[in-house]
This record gives structure tokens, C-alpha cells and sequence, in this order.
């Protein structure tokens, strides 16, 4: 197998994994769950959302959270901006780095965000060059590369256009979701190969949800594939609120025990991050979406 000597995690717990959880999780909680993560050697942390709390109440405390971490030389904290309004208020609370989401299916963007996929590109084009003007760095995400709840199948062609779009607005990422996990190893394989067509593989990042326990799988298959950024959540957090069913991202903890069987490197330590999962488990009071961490019998006690 032609696999990457190392691969870069990108942690999105704090922000993907929390964001529709039903419970209000408080600012102190939200922030050790960063700074654990952080400690635990991942270099990038997404830390929150500054969409608005009428539609995400979860990351109604996104300035705070960005006030109470205490930054690591050398970890970036992105947040997600939907608009103009999230990038002046990403600005303030003094953010490095935005990330945009948009999606490959015409009715998810409508059902998500409100708007088409070229309402939303246009919209994008506004924030990303406003924030690069500022200095920031841009992420971009395209949901339902694998899958549409509403449209079923998605076209590789139509994820390598919106891909492609968001590489000239100056994303200098794009990060490819399987946002209802009902992918495969060789469909993923097939639509990294399209976007890849249009996007440099060095400038794509994989985003893959485990409703249907594949996640894993198909990262081993793009990794194939020369993918070397992998988005994924602790202890497995997350799910989609349009998608009956779906289960979280995959869990940071598997990720990173397949990756080191495969002998590629992260710089993340297996123990610690285990630790930082139980942490939040153990505050959400339910056990660790990780196989792994139930294997190792790290589990928090809980009555379910």
C-alpha cells in the first residue's frame, strides 16, 4: 500500500462533536475539553461555531470559549463562520483561522444553510477574502460527498466542482464530508479520485461520520489514495441532525490506533487522548463512542 509517512488530525469535537448534543455543555467544560485535546499533541483543535444560537444554541458561548483557552505555541484553533457577521465576530474574539461549509447536494445547502450552492459561494467569496485580508487562514468543508439524506447518491463530478470552487475563492483546504456516513471504501476512493482531478491531494482532508461502521475503512482507502489530513472527533462525538440515524464522526481515539499500527506518524499521544475522551464522556454521562477505549476498559461510569 502506498500510505503517508504522517498523517495531520484535525480534532472537531469541541465544535462538530458538542454542537447537537442536547444538553447545554458550560464554557469551563468545553474549554478542558480543548485544552486536553490540545495537550494531548493533536495540532489543530476546532474550537466553536459562530453561526447564531437562535440555530445552534450549543455555541451561543463562542466568545468566551475563544477568551478562556490558553493557546499552545504551535496549535491552531479553528472556527466555523457561516457569514460576514461570524467573521466579525470570529475577528473579535480573536481567531486565526475560519473555516466555510458548504455542501455537493442542492437541497442539503438549502436544508443546512439556507441557500443554494451558489448562493452559499458567493456567499463564501465575501468572508474568505475579507478573512484573508485580515490574515486568517480558510478552511473549506463540502458536506455529502458520499451521500445525500434527501438526494441519495452524489455525483463525484459535482463534489469535485464545489471542491474546486472553494480552492479559488483561497481555501487552502478542503475537507471532504461523508457528513450521513453511508460511504464505502471504493466509492470514497472513486470521488477522492475525481476531486483530486481538480483539487491537489495535498489540499484535501477527509471527514467521514461511522453510521454505518466504515469510516475507518474508507480513511485506510484514501489514505491509499494519498490523503493525508483526517478530520475526526473524540470519543466519537457528533451526528447529523438531517440524517435519521446518523452516528458521530469517527472517533479520534481508532483513528489514531489504526494509524499507528500502520506505523504513520501524528505526534499524539494514545493515552492522553483517551483520558480527554473519558473526561467529556464522563460529563455527558454516557459511555465512550470508542472501540477503542472500551477495549482498554477506560470507560466512565455511567446508569445507561
Amino acid at each position: 500500500m502506498r500510505l503517508p509517512k504522517r498523517v495531520r488530525m484535525v480534532e472537531v469535537g469541541p465544535r462538530d462533536g458538542l454542537q447537537n448534543e442536547p444538553q447545554t455543555v458550560p464554557t469551563p467544560v468545553k474549554v478542558a475539553l480543548i485544552e486536553r485535546l490540545a495537550e494531548a499533541g493533536l495540532s489543530v483543535v476546532e474550537a466553536t461555531s459562530f453561526v447564531s444560537p437562535r440555530w445552534v444554541p450549543q455555541m451561543a458561548d463562542q466568545a468566551d470559549v475563544m477568551a478562556m483557552i490558553t493557546r499552545r505555541a504551535g496549535v491552531s484553533y479553528p472556527v466555523l463562520v457561516p457569514n460576514l457577521k461570524g467573521l466579525e465576530a470570529a475577528l473579535a474574539a480573536g481567531a486565526e483561522e475560519i473555516a466555510v461549509f458548504g455542501a455537493a447536494s442542492e437541497t442539503f445547502s438549502q436544508k443546512n444553510i439556507n441557500c443554494s450552492i451558489a448562493e452559499s459561494l458567493a456567499r463564501f467569496a465575501e468572508v474568505i477574502a475579507k478573512g484573508k485580508r485580515r490574515g486568517l487562514n480558510v478552511r473549506g468543508y463540502v458536506s455529502c460527498v458520499l451521500g445525500c439524506p434527501y438526494e441519495g447518491e452524489i455525483a463525484p463530478r459535482q463534489v469535485a466542482a464545489v471542491a474546486r470552487q472553494l480552492l479559488d475563492l483561497g481555501c487552502y483546504e478542503i475537507s471532504l464530508g461523508d457528513t450521513i456516513g453511508i460511504g464505502t471504501p471504493a466509492k470514497a476512493q472513486r470521488m477522492v479520485d475525481a476531486v483530486a482531478a481538480q483539487v491537489p491531494i495535498t489540499q484535501l482532508a477527509v471527514h467521514f461520520h461511522d453510521t454505518y461502521g466504515q469510516a475507518l475503512a474508507n480513511i485506510l482507502a484514501v489514505l491509499e489514495r494519498g490523503i493525508g489530513v483526517v478530520d475526526s472527533a473524540v470519543s466519537g462525538l457528533g451526528g447529523c441532525p438531517y440524517a435519521q440515524g446518523a452516528s458521530g464522526n469517527v472517533a479520534s481515539e481508532d483513528l489514531l490506533y489504526m494509524l499507528q499500527g500502520l506505523g504513520i506518524e501524528t505526534g499524539v499521544d494514545l493515552s492522553a487522548l483517551i483520558e480527554a475522551g473519558r473526561y467529556i464522556c464522563e460529563y455527558l454521562g454516557r459511555p465512550s463512542g470508542s472501540k477503542v477505549t472500551r477495549a482498554l476498559g477506560d470507560l466512565p461510569k455511567t446508569n445507561c
